[in-house]
């Protein structure tokens, strides 16, 4: 067992016994649970839960000069955007289980996208499940768990999922139905990361409304839970609060949006991404990319083409636009009924994804452009349009809803409540945020991401041994173009980064 792994559990259990380590006011149980808030402010609002699929912090309000998303803008104008968010593993299925039980994945031992919550943590508590064992009324529609995966448990209602198409094209819904594509599996790819996607094409443009694809219905049955919530919510005498969650699955692939939104981009105008790979990173960094080459349109084997790198960029950012576009919807009924003066509304990635960088696509790796993620969160009482550059995480979301609401804390939670920084955005906070993903023979990849730096151990999963190594100076090397690890100069440096990743996510507490 890895040095890491030990600290995962040991810390795990510390916190499960009590211990006072590093742990906010809250979790330390000094006084009554609104430690270090109001009563108004922990009260008990609301919960608009809202998941995007693949989406990295490209939007308007992140400073992206392309992508047009009017309606998360302006939620972040409502609330606070955390500039430097970063999930735990790179693909939606660990990512959305470390989330949502407030566990890194050493801790729910799930790495992949088949493995149920229930099969390795039968007991955990969900982040749905604590606030319905708490009087909240919890419901989930669309994509909150991975597809396939989603805990019952966890609702007061039936999970539903959207009733959309995946195309709206007669010969790509042909395609659909066709036999999977093969192509060699390559290097890392050994073990396939995912499903195969079934032989179609990776972009769709068609001139339908929005309800014909699975987001569109997902925003319009959100639409009708609120309102069969809101009487409930809004009542005198035996109100009930509730916890909606509602995932959207774009931008993920396919890349098929209504024509409106592809409207929306001049594909001449798309800055083609950095097509090198880091200098001297190793080769178990990289993925030979399946999860878009199982797509008829994509090469086997080899680069993207300038036309096609285009296209798919063009896919990209119209699914961004067609999802926000949901999100707006939502997000005007919630207004409609009078219920935003008594919600907190998140909103969050799953994972980052590349867009062509290194002349490679999708995620599944631990660079920053898979790691890096939006979120943005809005609570009536606290202030409204700031951002913070403090680092934070995924797994911290469980904590600080908890905190916001004036809800206890389970014991086990791997996170920290960003609350504070809701209250003061700028102030010493984290020294790391902590992301892994596995490989096969055994490896784990471990890395951290600090102030500057992104630093990443390829460990044996059985001995702890570092197989690998990658450095990269986020400051000065924004796009990550050279890993500098083995640079005489940064001996020191390392062996410092080693020893915070030995110590482990609870050393680099605020």
């Amino acid at each position: 067992m890895s040095q890491t792994r030990r600290d995962f559990l040991l810390n795990s259990a510390a916190v499960g016994l009590g211990g006072m380590i590093g742990l906010s006011p809250l979790q330390k149980g000094f006084g009554s649970p609104f430690f270090g808030l109001s009563s108004l402010t922990a009260r008990r609002k609301n919960v608009l839960f809202i998941a995007l699929d693949d989406l990295r912090p490209e939007l308007g309000c992140y400073g992206h000069p392309m992508v047009q998303s009017p309606y998360i803008d302006a939620l972040a104008k409502k609330g606070i955007l955390f500039e430097r968010t970063y999930c735990q593993q790179a693909v939606c299925g660990p990512s959305r289980a470390s989330l949502l039980t407030g566990r890194r994945p050493d801790t729910t031992r799930i790495y992949d996208l088949k493995t149920h919550i229930r099969t390795t943590m039968p007991d955990v508590v969900t982040l749905q499940q604590h606030f319905k064992n708490n009087g909240y009324f919890s419901e989930g529609i669309g994509k909150l768990f991975h597809i396939q995966l989603e805990d019952e448990a966890s609702y007061s209602v039936p999970h539903r999922y959207g009733t959309g198409s995946l195309y709206a094209l007669e010969e790509n819904k042909k395609l659909l139905e066709g036999g999977g594509k093969e192509f060699p599996n390559e290097g890392n790819n050994a073990e396939r990361i995912g499903p195969v996607i079934r032989y179609s094409n990776a972009t769709e443009c068609a001139d339908v409304p929005d309800d014909v694809y699975v987001d569109g219905t997902v925003a319009t049955m959100a639409i009708a839970s609120l309102r069969r919530l809101a009487p409930k919510a809004k009542a005198e005498k035996e109100k009930q609060p509730f916890f909606l969650g509602v995932g959207f699955v774009k931008p993920h692939l396919p890349f098929c949006a209504p024509k409106k939104y592809w409207d929306l981009y001049d594909r001449k105008k798309i800055q083609m991404p950095y097509p090198h790979k880091p200098k001297n990173a190793p080769d178990i960094a990289f993925t030979n990319w399946p999860e878009l080459r199982n797509y008829s349109d994509i090469p086997d084997v080899g680069p993207c083409d300038e036309a096609r790198t285009r296209q798919l960029i063009h896919g990209y950012y119209a699914c961004v636009s067609f999802v926000d576009a949901q999100v707006g919807k939502v997000l005007a009924e919630l207004d409609r009924l009078d219920l935003r003066k008594d919600t907190i509304i998140v909103l969050w990635g799953d994972n980052g994804w590349k867009l062509g960088e290194y002349s490679m696509w999708s995620k599944h790796t631990n660079f920053e452009l898979d790691t890096h993620i939006p979120m943005i969160v809005s609570d009536p009482d606290l202030p409204k349009g700031i951002r913070t550059n403090a680092l934070t995480e995924l797994v911290d979301i469980f904590p600080a809803l908890c905190e916001l609401c004036g809800l206890p804390l389970p014991d086990g939670l791997e996170g920290t409540s960003f609350v504070p920084l809701m209250n003061k955005a700028a102030q010493p906070w984290k020294k790391a945020a902590f992301s892994q993903y596995p490989r096969p023979q055994n490896i784990m990849g471990y890395s951290i991401r600090t102030d500057q730096y992104r630093y990443t151990e390829w460990q044996d999963r059985k001995t702890g041994e570092v197989k690998e190594k990658e450095l990269y100076d986020l400051k000065n090397d924004p796009l990550c173009k050279e890993s500098i690890v083995f640079k005489p100069e940064n001996k020191e440096l390392v062996g410092k980064l080693h020893e915070m990743m030995k110590a482990g996510w609870i050393k680099a507490k605020p």
